[in-house]
């Protein structure tokens, strides 16, 4: 197959022909098979990210193009034409395409899988359209639209319509619950998708010409509806209002519009300005709607395009040409009114000495309460404004990425008691300073699944298969990291609740679990297998110095640091704690030093020392540790607080612990803070286990293989046996019907013999006796000339002696 490498973005593609074509095309992407044939795509669909898109062809084929990474794979192979995609759910590892057998099928571009297989259309699948949320997807046919549920893969809701009436578009409307339909005769409805109750229905213009709607574009704030058709006129809806508030005129060129896409901007807060249009002519123009006027162009009349899709970060524009291959756009190299940040509303006075000092500034503040009182003194109040001492170096030591700063967290965190739940996670990103590094945590991920998790299933059962398939991922990803991650059991403890959290996201899932195990588990794994005794024998001296008595009657009734502060540090508190408690103490564990999370293990036990001190039994203290309490967790987190700073220096975790040291950005800084031979070992051993199960299960195949084949081997024999049984039957009784036949015709050849030796005896003594009349008459009448055999005359003769009446 013929490759040509672009030396600018280097895709490696097999059986494909890329060439680099212009500044603003990035790449051009041609299918081609080993006859040299032009292979043709068909539709193309970004996922959220705007990083990667599918693509499938006209052989049924699914791609996958990482434009980031400058990579593609193979993900399915599907056997007949696709006729739409959608690459947005919230499985981001899934995608749903709709086939030419009427049917919608979703696979896992991990591991190749098919997911689900929904059937219930009777015409072609037009359209896919995905829920904001991942939750929900409508499939659009000629004749009818579909909701279904992404979760159940089960259908919800069915749309039908007259037969006269056909269907253009059913899509969701972002950031909201609002379904829009859109139909032949122009007509447009808005639904709520939770009780499909009609909200509105937009207004039929009753002036100017009549535009057929055929093409439906939605900014990303769900506001503005832009609709065309076959003509050069676009409307601008505002669906707010549910009025009609621009007719745009296309140039003359124009004469139909084919498709319709916003881009986004980064500064518009998704009141998307610039409109791509794709008219008949293959070039789609892409025009301010507020302005009227032509930013670019992409395509031409010798170079057509037939679809185009729009990444969500609008940054690339991907094209499907009329000769079947795939476009590439950088949208920053098309046009530079994209992405720029509005005019700032600061404007600096500028006067006197440029080389002014900033500490000598002098500001005049006037007060109206003491100009009311002495209206006639014209003196001001001056204040000279000095930055203070030190606070410079301070700011940028607080200072977070994305321009947080961690003491106005910590600050707010204590003011409000947890940080807003719509902003927790973009927090924590920020408080931990996650790198980000999505090439090492891909390599990590291709490795595949770790040998010591293959089976996590069997003792970790969860009913959610994306959770379990998420942990087992994780842990995998963990495991390859750092040998020691796959040989410790209580990890999948550690790891659950944060999978639960980030199962949108396993990358930032992995490098936030990366980070608590590298600063919240220092010296957790120094006596693997054992538990931290150093860590724990920390905890039980600060539990010695704030409350003696409870450890005293601990120690009483035989209870160590291992049963009351191990389970909660190997399960992070998951157990005893709901998630919205859980959620609290680790808004403060992040905000804190490594150092936090022991001390909330030694706070958690003296805030419940009231109910530890009436239990006596070490299985009321397992049971305890365990499960949740009536807990108040301020009142935990108030009471680590006082612990931090009312602890002496020498018991004091923060001299065992290091300080925060997060992530290293572009590789995962090496972790081997363990027993190296012992990991070794145990790795070792495991994997002889694991080959002596290997080979069991193998021997084991074999030996149920050869009983199959005794099974069926027994199972033909006994067939045999009954062919036989059957084939001597038969010869029995055939030999029984000839030996009966053998008599019958035995018995008839007799009888015949004996009818024929009566037949002969009769005739012989008839003749005899005839002749013994001819010879009586002979005698007694010899002048009559009568022959000797005149048989005739002598049976009528005797007959009439015989006879009396004669």
């Amino acid at each position: 197959m013929n490759l040509c490498y672009s030396h600018v973005l280097p895709f490696f593609l097999h059986s494909f022909l890329v060439m680099f074509v212009s500044i603003s095309v990035l790449v051009t992407v041609v299918r081609t098979t080993q006859q040299a044939k032009t292979v043709r795509f068909l539709h193309v669909a970004f996922d959220t990210t705007g990083e990667s898109f599918l693509a499938g062809d006209h052989h049924g084929h699914i791609y996958v193009f990482d434009i980031s990474r400058n990579r593609f794979r193979l993900v399915q192979r599907t056997g007949q034409a696709c006729t739409a995609l959608a690459f947005c759910l919230r499985r981001t590892s899934e995608f749903l395409v709709a086939l030419a057998d009427y049917t919608v099928k979703c696979f896992d571009k991990d591991t190749k899988q098919l997911v689900s297989w929904m059937r219930g259309h009777e015409g072609a699948v037009s359209s896919i359209s995905v829920h904001s949320s991942g939750r929900f997807a409508i499939t659009t046919s000629s004749d009818t639209a579909q909701l279904w549920d992404l979760d159940t893969f089960q259908r919800k809701r069915k749309l039908n319509i007259r037969q006269s009436v056909g269907i253009q578009r059913v899509f969701f409307l972002p950031l909201s619950n609002t379904i829009l339909s859109c139909f032949s005769d122009d007509s447009i409805f808005a639904w709520e998708s939770d009780t499909l109750d009609c909200k509105y229905q937009l207004p039929v213009p009753d002036s100017g010409p009549r535009v057929p709607y055929k093409a439906f574009a939605i900014t990303r704030d769900g506001r503005s509806l832009a609709a065309g058709g076959r003509s050069n006129l676009i409307h601008l809806w505002c669906l707010g209002s549910q009025q009609l508030i621009r007719v745009i005129q296309m140039p003359t060129l124009v004469r139909t519009v084919r498709q319709m896409e916003f881009v986004p901007d980064s500064f518009d807060g998704g009141a998307n300005q610039t409109l791509g249009v794709l008219s008949q002519d293959g070039v789609m123009r892409f025009i301010n709607i507020h302005t009227c006027k032509l930013l670019f162009h992409v395509g031409s009349h010798d170079n057509a395009i037939t679809a185009a899709a729009v990444s969500p970060s609008g940054r690339h524009i991907v094209a499907i040409m009329d000769n079947g291959s795939i476009n590439i756009y950088s949208v920053q190299s098309l046009t530079q009114e994209l992405n720029k940040p509005p005019p700032s509303q600061v404007k600096v006075i500028s006067g006197g000495k440029a080389d002014e000092d900033f500490s000598n500034i002098k500001v005049k503040v006037r007060s109206d309460i003491h100009r009311a009182a002495k209206s006639s003194d014209r003196r001001t109040n001056v204040k000279i404004l000095r930055p203070p001492f030190g606070s410079g170096a301070e700011e940028k030591e607080n200072d977070l990425p994305a321009g947080l700063n961690k003491k106005r967290l910590v600050a707010l965190l204590k003011g409000f008691g947890e940080y807003p739940a719509k902003y927790r996670m973009f927090v924590w990103r920020s408080l931990l300073c996650l790198p980000e590094n999505h090439a090492a945590y891909s390599s990590l991920t291709d490795k595949g699944l770790h040998t010591a998790y293959l089976s996590l299933s069997d003792k970790y059962p969860i009913k959610s298969q994306k959770l379990q398939r998420g942990l087992q991922r994780l842990l995998s990803a963990l495991a390859h990291w750092s040998a020691i991650f796959g040989e410790v059991e209580y990890l999948p403890l550690i790891a659950f609740p944060f999978v639960k959290l980030f199962q949108n996201n396993p990358m930032l899932c992995f490098e936030v679990v990366a980070t608590v195990l590298v600063n919240c588990c220092q010296h957790w794994f120094e006596y693997f297998p054992n538990p931290p005794l150093n860590v724990l024998s920390m905890a039980e001296n600060v539990l010695a110095h704030h409350d003696n008595e409870l450890l005293q009657h601990l120690v009483d009734c035989g209870v160590t640091s291992q049963l009351y502060v191990w389970p909660l540090l190997e399960t992070l508190f998951s157990e005893v704690l709901t998630r919205d408690e859980w959620l609290r103490l680790f808004d403060n564990v992040f905000s804190n030093s490594p150092s936090f999370l022991l001390m909330a293990c030694v706070s958690y036990v003296i805030c419940c020392r009231g109910p530890l001190l009436l239990c006596s039994q070490k299985q009321d203290f397992e049971y305890f540790f365990h499960h949740r309490n009536n807990l108040d967790v301020g009142a935990m987190i108030k009471e680590t607080y006082r612990l931090l700073s009312n602890t002496p220096p020498e018991i004091h975790p923060r001299t065992l612990h290091s300080d925060f040291t997060p992530l290293t950005k572009g590789q995962y800084p090496v972790f081997n803070h363990y027993p190296e031979f012992i990991v070794e070992y145990q790795s070792k051993e495991r994997e002889r286990i694991r080959l002596q199960e290997m080979e069991y299960l193998r021997e084991r195949g074999l030996l149920a293989q050869e009983e199959e084949k005794l099974t069926q081997q027994r199972a033909k024999l006994a067939a045999m046996k009954r062919e036989l049984k059957v084939k001597e039957l038969q010869l029995l009784d055939a030999t029984r019907r000839r030996f009966l036949q053998h008599e019958h015709d035995l018995r008839a050849s007799q009888i015949q013999r004996l009818e024929q030796e009566i037949s002969r005896k009769v005739s012989t003594a008839l003749f005899i006796h005839v002749t013994r009349i001819g010879v009586q008459r002979a005698t007694t009448f010899p002048h009559i000339n009568v022959p000797l055999f005149a048989t005739p005359v002598i049976y009528e003769d005797f007959y009439c002696r015989k006879k009396p009446s004669c």
